[in-house]
């Protein structure tokens, strides 16, 4: 069993075809179903079953393929890791995130990498959850994930600040003239959701949080993404609750941003299978001292900064009474 052959056995698999497994490998297709036979007489049995219009695994085959996809990524994670070891100027670098934070943060941060180092290619990978993000790291996937700390300890984690959880609510609102408000002064309003929510003790996290506070939110959009949800409550359907950089970086100042009382904070990091370097560490330098981005006058209707964290110098920022897991 070698390395290609389990390449070539992934790659059939994704095309679900020998003819288009080949054109992408660019060898010939008796080349492929040889090293495919070859395989299969490795490791006992057959792995694909050869149909009409197509392959599909058989049972074997489902139980080897996730190994097969493991070592496919690991070897192309250890070439690009050793290519860009000699002071990160080559090859590519893989990062996985979550989609709010794709949004958010990461922009000005691959502006600043890109100026720094242009001759390394990025690849951005977004996922929905964290949980989905913490598999795909355990899959090779990636080289770094940037996302809530992971609840296992997948490698090396390495904490770079933290996420602020804001309130959005339309010019015309009541509250628009406030810059923190309560729960409970919400428990009549209709809510913009968002699938993409982070779930928290088993609940979806605004359930949570409003039935901490006495109160079921009534809903009156679901959304498939936080940057709609956002011009949603700006357009004044609802209360909507998103990631304070994602408001600013989807809506800038066509909003008014409330902070809740107590504020909604969650721990974010980097995190790998292994130890970075090359690239990959200069990344999460970068990442380090960069964000969260130092703090500016409020604009009109915006709330006041909050103290950034993460950053050299900075103080540490102060326990939350409502930290988001």
């Amino acid at each position: 069993m070698s390395l290609r052959q389990m390449e070539y056995f992934v790659t059939v698999v994704h095309e679900a075809s020998f003819t288009r497994a080949a054109e992408t490998l660019h060898v010939t297709q008796p080349a492929l179903s040889h090293q495919i036979k070859a395989l299969e007489k490795s490791v006992g049995g057959a792995l694909l079953e050869r149909m009409p219009r197509g392959v599909r695994l058989t049972s074997m085959g489902r139980a080897f393929l996730p190994h097969a996809e493991l070592a496919v990524r690991s070897a192309a994670q250890a070439r690009r890791a050793a290519r860009a070891n000699a002071g990160a100027e080559g090859g590519e670098l893989h990062v996985a995130t979550l989609h709010s934070l794709a949004v958010g943060v990461l922009p000005d941060v691959f502006a600043r990498w890109r100026a720094a180092h242009p001759r390394v290619l990025l690849r951005l990978h977004e996922y929905a959850t964290a949980e989905a993000l913490e598999d795909a790291v355990q899959r090779g996937t990636a080289d770094l994930a940037f996302g809530p700390e992971p609840t296992g300890r997948p490698g090396t984690v390495v904490s770079v600040g933290e996420e602020e959880l804001v309130l959005v609510v339309p010019f015309d609102d009541p509250l628009a003239g406030r810059t923190t408000v309560t729960l409970p002064e919400l428990a009549d309003r209709a809510w913009v959701r968002c699938a993409l929510e982070p779930v928290v003790h088993g609940a979806r996290f605004l359930d949570w949080a409003c039935g901490q506070a006495g109160f079921t939110p009534r809903t009156a959009v679901w959304t498939e993404h936080t940057s709609t949800a956002v011009r949603m409550a700006a357009a004044g359907v609802g209360v909507s609750t998103a990631s304070a950089d994602v408001v600013r970086g989807a809506v800038g100042e066509d909003c008014v941003i409330l902070t809740p009382d107590p504020a909604w904070k969650r721990p974010l990091a980097v995190y790998a299978r292994v130890p970075p370097t090359g690239a990959a560490e200069a990344f999460v330098d970068l990442l380090r001292t960069t964000w969260p981005a130092p703090s500016t006058p409020p604009a009109r209707h915006a709330t006041r900064a909050r103290p950034s964290a993460g950053h050299e110098g900075a103080e540490p920022p102060e326990p939350l009474a409502t930290p988001v897991p």
